[in-house]
């Protein structure tokens, strides 16, 4: 069981190192208060300071600009799957994916409480993970507060809109986040790897802990 969860520190490690060495030269710097003008359409859903009031859409509030901007692109490419983000993003020049990111990672974070009594096994498996069931702690690619790691493209998990993060290790589970075969982001195959051994149980959990966690 050792050695499976050392391939998941080597595999973690050799994605985060290939993201900071590959990072585009080149990519435009982002303009806090350009984005702030261009993020008006965003607020509709987002919340106007990038904190939702839609459990269904995430928090975008203090989210690092690297992995918006990765998502962005996604998104405008047609490899990430979400029906309602594709119109949005469409449209974007890489400046503007660069000003709105430089615009809600300096927002503040409002965030929620964590729900009901699931949470504390939800912090248990963040932190801890499940070695007899080859689930590492998520708290290793995403940090002990849920604040993720920018170079490397982990997000932000911390005080996440909990039917978002239940959708999202859904979809994860089920490899159906990104198109098949068309430069799925580095990293998603190991998230696929994770979800697919977690419960519905343990979602639950981790979406109550994950709502809470500051």
């Amino acid at each position: 069981m050792k050695s499976r969860f050392a391939t998941a520190a080597l595999a973690i490690a050799t994605i985060t190192l290939g993201f900071t060495a590959g990072a585009h030269a080149a990519a435009p710097v982002g303009n806090a208060e350009a984005g702030a003008a261009k993020a008006a359409v965003c607020g509709a859903c987002h919340g106007a300071t990038g904190n939702s009031v839609n459990p269904e859409w995430p928090n975008l509030a203090g989210q690092h600009h690297e992995y918006i901007v990765e998502q962005l692109t996604a998104l405008k490419a047609g490899i990430r799957i979400a029906p309602v983000m594709y119109p949005m993003a469409v449209g974007l020049s890489e400046q503007d994916m660069a000003d709105l990111a430089a615009h809600f990672e300096k927002q503040t974070l409002v965030g929620l409480e964590a729900s009901g009594d699931d949470w504390k096994a939800g912090e248990k498996l963040y932190r801890g993970g499940d070695a007899s069931r080859g689930i590492p702690a998520c708290a290793a690619c995403h940090g002990p507060e849920g604040r993720g790691n920018g170079p490397a493209r982990w997000p932000q998990v911390r005080a996440q809109q909990g039917a978002y993060v239940t959708a999202q290790l859904q979809h994860y589970a089920a490899k159906s986040r990104y198109q098949a075969g068309k430069g799925v982001p580095a990293g998603a195959e190991l998230m696929y790897d994770i979800a697919k051994r977690l419960s519905d149980d343990d979602i639950k959990a981790l979406t109550a802990y994950l709502q809470g966690l500051r």
